[in-house]
């Protein structure tokens, strides 16, 4: 295993962790010497061409903002979003897609609707053969699974990035965005999270092939995410 630290200029050492399964297949990220990310440019990830890149964290964590700024959603988006090669797919996507039928119905009501479309379309681009960047929650049972079985089928694999964000600071960013989890409900994806990130910062979290977990301050500083 390689565990990599992010080095930013006048900031020290960010503590963003990747955990390597094998020598042969990393992603890298930028700035840490002579692990992985050597020769990188500072503030990348970068994966072998046609894996599928999983963005994790509690809901209000921050992963549709991180997908805002490296890829400039917008976040009015309905259909997932073509950068270059790669293909960017945010839950807000389909919410919005199925918000211009479904107006009458609660937002509840809408979840089984929203997130089988989100799910449906994440494994679409992987079976077409894309480069994808997707966020999810990371803890439904079976979709990491689901996932990784679905990507080797295309000759990939599957990476994490884990934004390691206490429950707190996650629960804030919800009532920032607007949508606000009921407290049931957060306690049990902060049940579910808390053993995913624990793996994620041993580097134990198969079945996925790398892990970074970035807290806050780190995801801040990452620039781009490209795959070669």
């Amino acid at each position: 295993m390689i565990t990599q630290l992010l080095s930013v200029p006048g900031a020290g050492i960010r503590r963003a962790s990747i955990h390597q399964r094998d020598e042969g297949n990393r992603a890298r990220t930028g700035g840490g010497g002579d692990a992985a990310g050597a020769g990188a440019p500072r503030g990348e990830l970068r994966y072998p061409a046609g894996s599928l890149v999983l963005v994790v964290g509690l809901p209000g964590a921050g992963k549709s903002t991180l997908l805002d700024r490296l890829y400039g959603l917008r976040g009015d988006e309905t259909l997932p979003v073509a950068v270059g090669g790669t293909r960017v797919i945010d839950s807000r996507q389909a919410r919005n897609w199925w918000g211009r039928y479904l107006g009458p119905l609660p937002p509840r009501a809408r979840l089984p609707l929203v997130y089988t479309t989100h799910i449906w379309r994440i494994a679409r681009a992987v079976l077409e053969g894309h480069d994808v960047v997707a966020h999810t929650r990371g803890t439904w049972p079976h979709i990491l699974p689901g996932f990784a079985w679905l990507a080797r089928r295309r000759g990939g694999d599957v990476h994490l990035i884990a934004l390691d964000v206490d429950p707190a600071t996650a629960r804030a960013g919800q009532f920032r965005r607007g949508r606000v989890l009921t407290e049931a409900t957060f306690r049990r994806h902060c049940r579910r999270w808390r053993p995913l990130i624990e793996r994620a910062r041993t580097g134990a979290c198969p079945p996925a092939a790398s892990v970074t977990v970035l807290d806050r301050d780190a995801a801040d500083l990452l620039k781009a995410i490209r795959f070669e």
